[in-house]
């Protein structure tokens, strides 16, 4: 069965974490798996584009109840006009997580997923005082996509 991997990270990020994002989202459509997200912009919109690029599906779950408000990287937009509550959706979607930077949203769904059980990957992002750390911490693109994707 298709994995469905949530990238998840701030709609204004820096152009490391776009990079990375956008590499991570490519190395998963290479892989097979359906990238979701927030489907806004930042992290959202460069992961999107590197999963389109090599092919892949990307499903985007909106704040709003406009689906013309996704990136164009979208190929599935679902619009919720939940706002900040989508985000337990974009968890509930997925298999796994990856977070890339991100702000308080980010944060928000590392907690629903560890709540949830689900597998989640950090590329430079929040840090829980929590011990062990729940978080597995990856130290590149590459590294997070071997890491969420693991069995």
């Amino acid at each position: 069965m298709q994995r469905y991997v949530a990238v998840v990270g701030s709609g204004t990020c820096s152009a490391q974490e776009a990079a990375a994002a956008e590499q991570i989202g490519s190395l998963l459509a290479r892989a097979g798996a359906v990238v979701v997200c927030g489907g806004l912009s930042g992290v959202m919109e460069a992961a999107c584009r590197g999963a389109r690029r090599e092919g892949g599906l990307t499903v985007g779950i909106l704040p709003g109840s406009d689906r013309s408000a996704a990136n164009p990287h979208v190929a599935v937009a679902i619009a919720t006009g939940l706002g900040e509550l989508r985000n337990g959706l974009v968890v509930r979607a997925a298999d796994a997580v990856v977070a890339v930077g991100g702000e308080s949203g980010t944060l928000s769904e590392i907690g629903f997923a560890l709540k949830l059980g689900k597998r989640v990957v950090g590329l430079a992002t929040w840090e829980l005082s929590r011990k062990p750390d729940p978080i597995l911490r990856a130290s590149s693109a590459e590294d997070a996509v071997r890491l969420v994707l693991e069995e």
